[in-house]
C-alpha cells in the first residue's frame, strides 16, 4: 500500500474560501491565537480589578475600555480574515505568528496603560498586528480577483488608520481620550467602507463558532479570576466565603447559558453582519469586567477594598446588565415573541437595582438564575393531547 502524504506549501493562491463550505471548523492556527489573548483578556481583567478594589472606577472604566477595544478588534479582524482567506500555507502560518506576537506586546502594555496612562507599549503591539493584517489583505487583493476591491480597501484603511495611532503618541495629553475616540471611529468604518463593492467569502457557522470559542475564554478568565480571588481567602483563614462562592458559581454558569441557550445564526447581510460582529465587543468586555467585579467584592468581604458593599454591588452589577441588554440585542429578541422577548431587559433593570439591597451579589445571581429558569420554561414545547382511542406513545 503507497502511503500518501500531505505536504503543506511554503505559499499557495489566497482564493477565497466557499460560504458553504462543509463542516469547518476551527483551525489549531486559530486555537493558538486566541490562547495568546487570554494573556490580553487576563491582564485588562486583573488591571480593572485593582482599579475598582481601590475606588477608582472612572479611572478603570476608561483605560478598560480602551485597552479592551485594542484586544477585541484586533482578535475581531483576524477571525473575520481567517474565516475567509485561510490558506495554512508557511506564509500565511509566519503572518499569523506576528499577529499573535503584536497580542503578546499588547498584553504586556496593559499594566503600564492603567497605572500611568501609558499606551505608548500597547499601541505599538496594536500596530505590529494590524500591519500583519494589510500583509494578509494585499495577499488575498493577489489571489481573489472577484473581491480585490474589498481587500485593497482593508489594506489601505488598515495602513492609514495605523498612522495615526503612532500620530497620536505624541499628542498633549489632554487630547488622549479624544483622539482616540476618532481612530477608534475610524477603524470601526473600514470594514463597512472596505465591503460595499461585495462581501468577502466569510463562512457563517465558522464565525458564530469562533465567537462562542472566545465567549468561552472569556468566561474562563471569570472562573480564573474569582477562584484566586476565594483561594486567597481561604489561605488568609477566612472560611465564611463560601457562599459568596456559590453566588459567583450561579453567576458565570447563568452567563453561559444565556448566551449558549439555543443555535446561534449571523446573517450575511452587511449591516446585521456588522451589527452582531460589533456588539459583541459589549459582551466579551462585559463577562471580563464580571469577573473583575467578583474578585473584587471578595476583597470587599475580606476587608482589602477601599468599596462600600453597594459599591462593589454596581462592580458587578452593571457589566451584568450590559451583557444582558447585549445578548439580548444580538440574539434573543429577533426569535423571542411574548413575555420572553422582554425577559432580558426586564432582568437587566433588576439587576440594576441590586446593589441598593442588603446582599447585592447574592441578589443577581437569584435573578440570573430565575432569567434562566424562564428561558428554559419558555423553550419547553406545549405538551401534545392524545386523541381519545388513540394509541398512546412511547413514554406518555
Amino acid at each position: 500500500m503507497t502511503e500518501i502524504r500531505s505536504v503543506r506549501p511554503w505559499h499557495r493562491q489566497m482564493t477565497g474560501r466557499r460560504r458553504d463550505e462543509p463542516h469547518r471548523s476551527a483551525t489549531t492556527l486559530e486555537l493558538f491565537f486566541d490562547l495568546c489573548f487570554v494573556v490580553a483578556v487576563a491582564q485588562a481583567a486583573t488591571s480593572l480589578h485593582h482599579d475598582v478594589s481601590e475606588g477608582r472606577f472612572g479611572h478603570a472604566v476608561g483605560s478598560y475600555l480602551m485597552v479592551f477595544f485594542a484586544i477585541w478588534w484586533s482578535w475581531m479582524n483576524f477571525t473575520w480574515f481567517a474565516s475567509a482567506y485561510d490558506t495554512d500555507d508557511d506564509v500565511y502560518r509566519i503572518t499569523t505568528l506576528v499577529q499573535i506576537s503584536g497580542a503578546l506586546i499588547i498584553a504586556s502594555g496593559v499594566p503600564r496603560a492603567f497605572a500611568e496612562g501609558d499606551f505608548t507599549t500597547i499601541t505599538y503591539g496594536y500596530v505590529v498586528m494590524r500591519l500583519a493584517a494589510v500583509v494578509h489583505w494585499l495577499r488575498a487583493a493577489a489571489g481573489d480577483p472577484d473581491h480585490r476591491a474589498a481587500a485593497i480597501r482593508y489594506a489601505v484603511g488598515i495602513a492609514v488608520v495605523q498612522v495615526g495611532w503612532l500620530l497620536r503618541l505624541v499628542l498633549p495629553e489632554q487630547w488622549r481620550v479624544t483622539s482616540f475616540a476618532v481612530l477608534a471611529l475610524a477603524d470601526l468604518l473600514v470594514p463597512a467602507i472596505a465591503e460595499r463593492p461585495g462581501m468577502t467569502p466569510w463562512h457563517p457557522r465558522h464565525i458564530v463558532e469562533r465567537y462562542g470559542l472566545f465567549t468561552l475564554i472569556v468566561l474562563g478568565e471569570v472562573v480564573l479570576a474569582t477562584s484566586v480571588a476565594l483561594q486567597t481567602g481561604v489561605d488568609a483563614g477566612q472560611h465564611d466565603l463560601w457562599s459568596l462562592a456559590a453566588a459567583d458559581a450561579v453567576i458565570v454558569f447563568a452567563l453561559w447559558w444565556l448566551y449558549f441557550d439555543r443555535p446561534v445564526q449571523v446573517s450575511t447581510q452587511l449591516s446585521e453582519a456588522l451589527f452582531w460582529g460589533y456588539g459583541h465587543y459589549l459582551i466579551f468586555a462585559s463577562v471580563a469586567a464580571v469577573g473583575a467585579g467578583l474578585a473584587a467584592a471578595v476583597d470587599q468581604e475580606r476587608h482589602l477594598a477601599h468599596l462600600s458593599r453597594t459599591d462593589v454591588g454596581y462592580a458587578v452589577a452593571v457589566p451584568v446588565a450590559v451583557y444582558l441588554i447585549t445578548v439580548w440585542l444580538v440574539h434573543v429578541r429577533r426569535r423571542e415573541r411574548g413575555a420572553r422577548a422582554v425577559a432580558f431587559p426586564v432582568a437587566a433593570g433588576l439587576v440594576l437595582l441590586a446593589p441598593l439591597g442588603p446582599a447585592p451579589v447574592h441578589l443577581v445571581a437569584v435573578l440570573l438564575f430565575l432569567l434562566v429558569v424562564s428561558t428554559a420554561v419558555g423553550r419547553r414545547p406545549a405538551r401534545q393531547t392524545t386523541p381519545a382511542g388513540a394509541p398512546e406513545g412511547p413514554g406518555s
